[in-house]
């Protein structure tokens, strides 16, 4: 039995896909535990058993990380590394090492963003891993950004010289043993990147706690069903979206159903109350086992939605916000597999049409049914495990077949 201890930030995404890769070392009679500045939420999506060590650490969206909802580009990835990631680094990185002392493990899995997890386990000699819950980083983004990435080297080696060890090398995004990258070359592009400790395991898609109470018999199989959903992390900017959404459903609600997400109710709800023809808003759905019923996905182009939906086979509409989701639409379109439109500027007419392309021209379909085979031929939670379990005996990680 190994033991390895999953360090991640507060976020749903990327918690979501190590729970997968949890669930399947426990089959193998491992042991895990988490380190997380929100115990709470670890639990609630790992389960309520989920051993967990809480750090500090800022909540994403409260205090000095409530970004505006305007902001874009590099001024938006600055706040994000100065706000949130940088400080989340240095408050966690106590209770990181108070973890790894308490809880012994052999293997520290560190996500790409929080980066206590790989400086704390370098200063401690401890073999460690990344978990990248986004292919944004494996493409060269800020290639045409030299100041920027001047900028960020310079932000991880104070990071490195406060927290870490001031001698490493390593970039604490990429470990030197192992990266579990949760894509494929197939999706991330011909110019992904590669390395002798990269490892494209897919998507981690593992069953998880559903909200209660969605109406499955509101779906009509006879017609096409579109799912509407910004992710949990934008309801502050995603108004007038939704209701550009709920406009284009409306006009073509005699030939297409469509359920949208709204959590913070601007655009009301429609669940137990008098249904709207061919409309359902709800604050949440089961996103899993509603992927199965779905002919196509409108969305923020964020990695999770975005991978669970071609898991499926499903097309997409994308409409990056900011982030990494820009990078992950560019990927979306290139790979044949959707449309992007313009969060803050498309209409409900540019939305319709969008919706119906991917609807009914077979081209988007093939891409995302090619998208689809791939994932599942990279083997997800499962080969994710056994990388894993290789670095923990000290093995070189292979490839998985």
């Amino acid at each position: 039995m190994s033991r390895f201890l999953f360090v991640v930030p507060p976020l749903v995404g990327h918690i979501n896909p190590a729970v997968g890769v949890t669930a399947e070392l426990a089959s193998r009679g491992h042991e895990s535990a988490w380190a997380c500045a929100d115990p709470g939420l670890v639990r609630r999506l790992a389960g309520e058993d989920a051993t967990v060590f809480p750090c500090a650490g800022p909540v994403p969206g409260s205090g000095d990380g409530v970004r505006p909802p305007d902001m874009r580009g590099p001024e938006a990835l600055k706040f994000l590394w100065e706000r949130f990631l940088a400080p989340l680094a240095e408050e966690m990185a106590a209770g990181v090492a108070a973890a790894i002392g308490e809880f012994g493990p052999d293997v520290v899995v560190a996500d790409q963003q929080a980066l206590a997890g790989g400086l704390v386990a370098e200063r401690l000699g401890l073999p460690w891993a990344t978990s990248a819950t986004t292919s944004a980083e494996f493409t060269d983004v800020l290639s045409g950004m030299p100041k920027v990435a001047e900028w960020l080297d310079e932000l991880l080696a104070g990071l490195r010289s406060r927290v870490g060890d001031p001698a490493g090398t390593a970039d604490p995004r990429f470990s030197p043993h192992l990266v579990l990258a949760f894509s494929t070359p197939e999706f991330v592009g011909p110019d992904a990147r590669t390395g002798d400790q990269i490892r494209y395991v897919g998507p981690s898609v593992a069953d998880r706690p559903a909200p209660p109470g969605f109406p499955w018999d509101w779906l009509d199989p006879a017609r096409a069903t579109v799912l509407v959903t910004l992710g949990t992390a934008n309801t502050d900017v995603g108004a007038r979206f939704l209701t550009e959404c709920h406009s284009a459903a409306r006009e073509r609600a005699d030939r297409m159903q469509t359920v949208i997400v709204d959590p913070a109710g601007v655009l009301g709800s429609t669940l137990g109350g008098e249904d709207e023809k061919g409309v359902l808003i709800v604050p949440s759905v089961p996103q899993l086992p509603l992927l199965e019923r779905v002919d196509a996905v409108v969305c923020h182009a964020g990695h999770n939605t975005v991978c669970e939906t071609l898991w499926h086979g499903v097309p997409l509409v994308v409409a990056p916000i900011r982030d990494d989701q820009p990078v992950v639409a560019g990927q979306v379109v290139a790979a044949g597999a959707g449309i992007r439109v313009r969060f803050g500027r498309v209409t409900a007419p540019k939305l319709g049409a969008a919706i119906e392309a991917v609807l009914h021209e077979p081209g988007y379909r093939f891409a995302a049914g090619r998208i689809r085979a791939a994932f599942r031929a990279a083997g997800g939670a499962s080969a994710a495990a056994t990388h894993l379990e290789q670095l923990a005996i000290g093995a070189p990680a292979k490839e998985t077949v």
